[in-house]
């Protein structure tokens, strides 16, 4: 009896450590923790996407819990990268990007082939991408998801008030500078899009030989240099030579589509400031990128893989709009303005300029060099000019 009460006593004490093992196995499924979803910024893009991504850790609370932003540039974020993997601690989920920052990421060797390895996951987004936004995610090769996309420029905004004769060539513009020392500038191209909008769109404008290869712009580089002749520095940032417009020390700055509205809307210039293209212009394109790093965990991969295929609906992309940053936004077919939040409505429609909309129906559009020769644009613009970038 007393063997057979002992053999009784162990059979339940296994069946109670089973019973534990396994619902303490379930629980932990169950209970599986969200990310911080930590987010590098490399192109303003929070202002365009942080609503959305909001909205989803609000319906998606088991798959994230924090969200962390920081700012990056397109040159210092590789090395980030690189450090985080090299130490096995990837602490960057998802990278908002231009075609700068992701050209770095793939130089380095620090990002995902989205396409090749996740495109299961996004099984219509190349069918639902307007025509520039295609080819602007043809180009980054399936490294890059295009989040947002825009016509762009080069255009250039002005004050009226200083400016009577407004440029009409690059000849015309050149004079401007020689007359009006320092007033006019642009971004150093490796951290503005405006920037680097002007240094590709100048290749069309003045006729070299090839516009898609750096390499060969003996016109542009030669014009470059001349102007470089009056100007006194080159803003690091965008943001820099509006706010130095805005003050009155320059008169004229290089500009794109979304900051000429935006900055009218955000006050950051007057609403009366204008904006003008130069004869023979064709538009350069300009897209901003989502991007996965390498070694994230499963974990990671899955939060992040359910957000960006979330922000590539038309519900999503129609807060793209936003307040004309990256004019007029969405990357997908048949996202309207009207579809877009009434606050944004309210914002963009005073603000639209109809020579502005006629520009993007009647001049030839191109897509920016690609992720090689973009570099060697910057690169060789950096080695000409860099001494002059006041940071």
């Amino acid at each position: 009896m007393k063997k057979l009460k002992f053999l009784n006593i162990t059979l339940v004490i296994v069946f109670m450590i089973t019973m534990l093992t396994g619902c303490g196995s379930k629980n932990m499924s169950k209970t599986k923790q969200p990310i911080t979803l930590n987010i590098i910024d490399v192109s303003g893009s929070m202002q365009l996407v942080g609503d959305a991504i909001d909205q989803f850790k609000a319906e998606n609370p088991d798959l994230i819990g924090d969200i962390v932003v920081k700012k990056s540039t397109a040159l210092e974020v590789p090395s980030l990268l690189k450090s985080q993997l090299l130490s096995e601690n990837m602490q960057t989920d998802l990278i908002f990007t231009g075609i700068d920052g992701l050209s770095t990421c793939m130089d380095r060797d620090v990002i995902e082939n989205i396409t090749s390895t996740y495109g299961g996951n996004f099984p219509d987004l190349e069918n639902n991408y307007t025509t520039g936004a295609k080819a602007a995610y043809d180009l980054v090769k399936g490294y890059g998801i295009t989040y947002v996309y825009s016509p762009s420029g080069p255009i250039f905004t002005y004050n009226p008030d200083t400016v009577k004769d407004v440029p009409k060539t690059p000849d015309e513009l050149l004079a401007f500078a020689k007359a009006n020392p320092g007033k006019f500038t642009y971004a150093r191209p490796a951290g503005s899009g405006p920037g680097r909008t002007f240094l590709q769109g100048l290749p069309y404008i003045l006729g070299d030989k090839d516009p898609k290869d750096p390499k060969t712009w003996d016109k542009t580089w030669a014009y470059l240099k001349e102007l470089n002749q009056y100007i006194d520095y080159y803003p690091a940032k965008t943001g820099t030579a509006f706010s130095e417009l805005n003050d009155g020390k320059r008169w004229i700055v290089s500009s794109q589509l979304g900051w000429d509205m935006n900055q009218r809307i955000t006050g950051g210039i007057p609403q009366n400031y204008q904006g003008f293209f130069l004869n023979n212009t064709t538009l350069v394109a300009d897209a901003q990128y989502m991007a996965l790093p390498k070694g994230l965990s499963n974990d990671q991969k899955e939060a992040v893989l359910k957000l960006m295929k979330w922000l590539m609906t038309p519900q999503m992309q129609a807060i793209t709009y936003d307040s004309g940053y990256f004019y007029p936004g969405p990357s997908v077919k048949d996202v309207s303005l009207d579809s877009a939040p009434k606050e944004s409505q309210n914002k963009i429609k005073p603000a639209m300029r109809q020579s502005y909309d006629d520009a993007i129906k009647t001049f030839p559009t191109s897509t920016q060099l690609d992720a090689s020769k973009i570099m060697d644009a910057l690169n060789m613009w950096d080695q000409l000019f860099g001494t002059k970038v006041k940071r």
